[in-house]
């Protein structure tokens, strides 16, 4: 189970221990994602539950000021229909639009990274619209794959060996 993580007013927790942040999570998640497709809040509850069991994956994380919100991160399964022999991806990353450029988005996507890792887990998907490509290329995130499915997205890939440094 992933620790708590902090510094300079800034936490990250897994949501298992912090799950006053449950709700919140869920809304931000289906806005951002679910709600225009028709989707109903609790279709995502439901899902975000699984985050909730004992099991190690998936999980989610949540980044928080004290009692504040900030942002949230979850490692799944599975994230991209087109691509289901990828496993695990890092997914829904959202940060509270006030706290966005401070750091919040990077330090829950590395963290969430840190704990897959030490889960034993080599390898980590993402997949994010090509728009947003460059910011996790940055974060040592490697594009593999461009253009998939219906949003165009692009799939990235991080090794725990950093043995992927460029397409294959």
């Amino acid at each position: 189970m992933p620790q708590c993580f902090s510094s300079s007013g800034l936490s990250i927790s897994d949501l298992r221990q912090r799950p006053e942040f449950f709700d919140i999570v869920a809304d931000r998640i289906w806005r951002a994602w679910w709600k225009e497709s028709g989707h109903p809040l609790g279709y995502i509850s439901d899902r975000l539950r699984e985050n909730i069991d004992a099991t190690p994956i998936p999980f989610a994380l949540v980044a928080h000021d004290g009692a504040t919100f900030l942002g949230t991160v979850s490692v799944i399964a599975s994230d991209l229909a087109e691509r289901p022999q990828f496993t695990p991806w890092v997914a829904a990353v959202w940060v509270e639009p006030p706290a966005r450029r401070r750091g919040v988005g990077a330090a829950l996507v590395e963290r969430a990274t840190r704990v897959g890792f030490a889960l034993g887990v080599g390898r980590l998907y993402l997949c994010t619209r090509p728009s947003r490509s460059d910011y996790y290329e940055r974060m040592g995130w490697t594009v593999i794959e461009r253009e998939i499915g219906p949003h165009q997205m692009s799939v990235l890939v991080r090794d725990e060996a950093g043995r992927i440094n460029s397409p294959p």
